[in-house]
């Protein structure tokens, strides 16, 4: 078999999973949703002394909280993959002809067709709350969050196989999470905090990505800020399937 088919017929399994349960779906998005709802109002009388944050606070934290939605909501997809190999689904899928990459790239497609959904959806919201951009930019922010998704996603699998315990991966995610909550910029812009905090920050890879999300959803799409973010993005997303497929290659993962 191809390695297109033997992709397409794990996540056909994998979507078919998802449909019996879309619950998951409304779940992953609720944060993101919450914060939008809640925090947007709250910096609507601040967000104008941002720097190049604009005049509308929704077009400020949207974007922001499309990183968000890609980096948190695809780091918890290894857990189901961990209740998969407690099941033996991994190792009968081993002892198929099928690529092994092809194993971790069906499921990166359904994480990013169920991150896509997400997207659109919290998007339209914040339309609807009063949200002004382009739509080419908005498409571009879209873009880099499927890729920052899809580099979470593939690490999520990789250090679901590599420690085979939600006990163990959780605390590690909580530990990760926290600091690039911040130091991201993704509800406030690090330019507001001290200077070391700042100095820090700049070799937080997805700060990046939050401002080339900013940016493009203010029009600058041809800007430097979009450029740095992109490429960030996609150094981090082969990154993320170099790891994946590294781990469901190994015999004794």
């Amino acid at each position: 078999m191809s390695f297109l088919r033997e992709s397409y017929i794990v996540f056909r399994r994998q979507l078919r999973m998802n449909l019996r349960n879309p619950a998951w779906v409304l779940i992953g998005i609720m944060q993101p949703v919450l914060y939008l709802v809640l925090f947007g109002p709250l910096l609507k009388p601040i967000v104008a002394s941002f720097p190049n944050a604009g005049d509308n606070a929704y077009t400020f934290l949207v974007p922001g909280l499309l990183v968000q939605l890609g980096m948190f909501g695809a780091m918890f997809a290894g857990f189901g993959l961990i209740g998969e190999w407690r099941e033996g689904v991994i190792e009968a899928e081993r002892v198929t002809p099928a690529s092994r990459t092809a194993l971790l790239f069906g499921r990166l497609l359904r994480d990013l067709i169920q991150l896509f959904v997400q997207a659109l959806i919290l998007v339209g919201l914040g339309f609807a709350m009063g949200m002004r951009g382009s739509i080419i930019g908005v498409i571009v922010g879209i873009v880099v969050t499927l890729l920052i998704g899809g580099a979470c996603a593939a690490a999520s699998n990789a250090l679901a196989l590599s420690t085979k315990s939600e006990d163990v991966m959780a605390p590690v995610l909580n530990m990760v999470m926290m600091p690039v909550l911040l130091l991201s910029g993704i509800l406030l812009p690090m330019t507001l905090g001290p200077a070391w905090l700042t100095r820090i920050s700049d070799f937080m890879p997805f700060r990046y990505v939050v401002d080339a999300a900013r940016s493009s959803f203010l029009g600058d799409v041809a800007g430097s800020q979009v450029a740095w973010g992109l490429l960030a993005a996609v150094i981090m997303s082969a990154l993320g399937l170099w790891w994946g497929t590294a781990v469901f290659r190994r015999e004794n993962a």
